[in-house]
């Protein structure tokens, strides 16, 4: 592949939000994440882990739960005060009810592929940890440590790999994590994930039935060629 073809791949993918009512083949969702698992990682450790969901009962159960942990969040009062989520407008009196909020898209999509971390301790934050009660220096370390998180970093290479994929096959995902924030447990109880293993992400799949456009900032504005 010449870098004009790569370029071309990678500006045009987009996050699909809405796809068509048409099955995707489970064998391309298996070639996705075999060639996802090829992207680089921490020491080799291949931490990620991959579920792929097809049942239409499975997706609806993981999209109800993430809809029920956000309305959770919606309904309190912190929200307006902080806000988030869009909230609904009173209508005026004698006018009907407004719409509600738009749901999130997890429901709709074909297929859904759930990405796991597998829990690993690392020696290092072990030092940290404990010299960080006698050393200021190891406690700023432990701080960057805790930022830095080579567990998640890897397996984010991976998903981006995967999206790429999915992506030149023909398919249409988006990236997923906001809902985990407010449903991660029942989420994994619906796919009896062990307690070893964090689900970090929810991506949706199926062939697009929209085509978003979207631009990204210059160059200039975020990188410095430091001389």
């Amino acid at each position: 592949m010449e870098t004009v073809e790569l370029a071309e791949l990678i500006k045009n993918r987009r996050s699909i939000r809405a796809w068509e009512d048409k099955p995707v083949p489970e064998e391309l969702l298996l070639q996705a994440v075999e060639l996802a698992t090829w992207a680089p990682n921490g020491a080799n450790a291949q931490l990620w882990y991959f579920y792929i969901v097809q049942d239409r009962n499975d997706i609806k159960a993981v999209a109800d739960a993430a809809q029920a942990g956000r309305d959770v969040m919606t309904s309190w009062p912190e929200m307006a005060q902080f806000g988030g989520f869009p909230r609904p407008v009173s209508p005026p009196p004698g006018t009907s009810a407004p719409s509600p909020p738009r749901r999130m898209p997890l429901g709709d999509a074909p297929a859904m592929i759930l990405v796991g971390a597998k829990k690993r301790e690392n020696p290092m934050d072990k030092v940290l940890a404990e010299r960080a009660k006698v050393d200021e220096k190891a406690a700023e370390m432990l701080q960057w440590s805790s930022i830095l998180n080579p567990r998640i970093q890897s397996v984010s290479a991976g998903i981006a790999y995967l999206l790429l994929v999915l992506h030149q096959m023909g398919l249409g995902a988006t990236w997923m994590t906001g809902p985990l924030a407010q449903s991660k447990g029942d989420v994994e109880k619906i796919l009896k994930v062990p307690d070893g293993m964090d689900i970090i992400a929810l991506i949706p799949v199926g062939y697009p039935a929209d085509n978003p456009t979207g631009q990204r900032r210059p160059v200039s504005e975020v990188c410095e060629v430091m001389k």
